[in-house]
């Protein structure tokens, strides 16, 4: 048993953090919404789990080679922006609603808002003067073979 992540962000500092937290979730542009009347948008990614990463897992599975050959975990988050009085994107086909993202960053932009930065160079644009942020993981993390990495571009 894990123990589930919740966080808050109310700054550029909190934000770090769920940032570095955030990095690497899948999106489903299909999971995302903006609800104008309450000042919301909402997300539900799959996280991987970074704190988890260098430590050994217990055995899970079936067999201990199961957690040889899946030695890391992801988990569904759910991800919340209060505050928010406009959304703006840009590189990104909203048609595919197919379509998966990979987050690469979150970070509060000039003029107040925060900022969703997606591999392939999307970026959603959150609008909103006194925003809050609001993670925590939904359910129970599941193994993975694949590790996120990032070539070092010179």
């Amino acid at each position: 048993m894990t123990t589930p992540l919740r966080m808050r962000a109310e700054d550029q500092e909190d934000l770090k953090v769920v940032s570095a937290c955030l990095q690497d979730a899948i999106v489903p542009i299909g999971d995302m919404c903006y609800l104008p009347d309450e000042k919301r948008f909402v997300a539900v990614v799959s996280r991987f789990r970074w704190e988890a990463s260098d430590r050994p897992r217990e055995a899970s599975g079936p067999t201990a080679e199961d957690d040889e050959l899946y030695p890391f975990e992801r988990v569904n988050c759910g991800v919340r922006f209060e505050g928010v009085t406009a959304v703006k994107m840009r590189g990104l086909d909203l048609k595919d609603r197919r379509q998966f993202l990979e987050l690469l960053s979150v970070e509060t932009v000039e003029g107040g808002g925060v900022a969703l930065h997606f591999s392939g160079g999307g970026c959603i644009r959150l609008d909103g003067a006194s925003w809050r942020c609001l993670v925590e993981d939904l359910g129970e993390p599941w193994p993975t073979s694949c590790k996120p990495c990032h070539p070092i571009e010179e």
